[in-house]
């Protein structure tokens, strides 16, 4: 029996190994060894350091508007830690540890939310696509890559990330259907952090599970503990494998929560209490993992003390190159459309010009 067998989401069982107390269930191994474990623990911590950062100068006027990760970082992590390079990423828009995991730089990705059309940018040789706004439309992207990389006798997986909510569109189910059927290397990564802008989970589906939805496709589905790092990453591996050797697809739910707004141009406190978010805390995800660690004797108020200043020395000189980079001129929205442009662009160059 494999795990998409043991924990089949209609048995009514999440996935999980590490507890919030920092220890694994009974009988669970951890699926990476202690390096590996606090290697990911301070990413995370240069994660959230990054996107409390970014909170921090959108407040101030320096950046647009955001859609921090807080609290949903073993989610991104775990998952994108087991990708390949030739592998594809297709990010929603609040994605900024898988983004930081594949290799696009800080920089690129403050640049992408100060406005700055590099942003979107993706290193050479680096398949990660760019920041997608609307919601669920991407995954339908992901499993044509995954055809096309199927067709060509391509070994490579693709991954899309989105929230709750994009299951309610009819893209996510459309990009479902189109994977079930022809059996892409594809998998469907729902962070489900209990909220699609203000409307909770329980009016947003009336399922018991998202993860259960995978059964209509003819497809795995698992639901875990998206705040447990080793569940995340067992599970994902245990899809990556299956996708990469001709198995199909499989769409995971993991359960966590957002801390923060859903952007910065939302007011979370209209729609959730304090209480809800004090029920969560014990279970974020740094601390379950800082626990599990502190257990090995890997932990310290002095480790953590000196992750935080290289994380925090990093991050104020990548503001710095950021903010240094020159604002594109105007012109460049219209000239990169065509090879030449069309005298219908030129036209509406010169009329946003005259009104600037």
């Amino acid at each position: 029996m494999g795990l998409f067998d043991d924990y089949h989401p209609l048995k009514g069982k999440m996935f999980q190994m590490l507890k919030p107390d920092g220890t694994l269930y009974s009988e669970m191994e951890a699926p990476l060894n202690d390096q590996e474990t606090l290697q990911l623990y301070q990413r995370m911590v240069f994660i959230r350091l990054a996107d409390q950062k970014a909170l921090m100068l959108q407040r101030q006027g320096r950046m647009g508007t955001y859609a921090p990760v807080w609290g949903q970082e073993a989610c991104q992590v775990g998952s994108a830690y087991l990708l390949q390079k030739g592998d594809w990423v297709f990010p929603a828009f609040r994605e900024l540890a898988v983004s930081l995991m594949m290799g696009i730089p800080l920089k690129t990705i403050y640049l992408y939310w100060m406005g700055n059309e590099e942003g979107s940018r993706a290193p050479e040789g680096m398949n990660v696509m760019p920041v997608s706004i609307p919601v669920g439309t991407h995954p339908l992207h992901a499993v044509g890559v995954a055809w096309a990389a199927k067709i060509r006798g391509d070994k490579i997986v693709t991954i899309a990330y989105f929230g709750d909510g994009a299951t309610s569109k009819g893209d996510f189910h459309e990009a479902m259907n189109l994977a079930g059927v022809f059996k892409t290397p594809s998998i469907f990564f729902c962070q489900n952090n209990q909220f699609a802008i203000s409307v909770p989970r329980k009016i947003q589906t009336a399922s018991e599970t998202i993860a259960q939805k995978a059964m209509a496709y003819g497809m795995d589905g698992i639901q875990v503990d998206g705040n447990d790092l080793f569940a995340v990453h067992t599970a994902t591996k245990e899809a990556v494998d299956k996708a990469r050797s001709g198995g199909g697809a499989t769409l995971i739910e993991g359960v966590t929560y957002r801390f923060g707004p859903h952007t910065t141009a939302d007011d979370p406190t209209k729609y959730r209490t304090d209480e809800e978010i004090e029920r969560w805390k014990p279970l974020d995800p740094l601390v379950r993992l800082r626990l599990y660690l502190k257990g090995k004797g890997l932990w310290s108020d002095e480790v953590e003390k000196q992750m935080t200043e290289e994380a925090q020395k990093e991050i104020d000189q990548v503001v710095k190159e950021a903010e240094a980079v020159p604002v594109p001129e105007v012109e460049d929205i219209f000239k990169y459309v065509y090879a030449e442009m069309t005298p219908q662009l030129k036209e509406q160059m010169e009329y946003l010009k005259s009104t600037l």
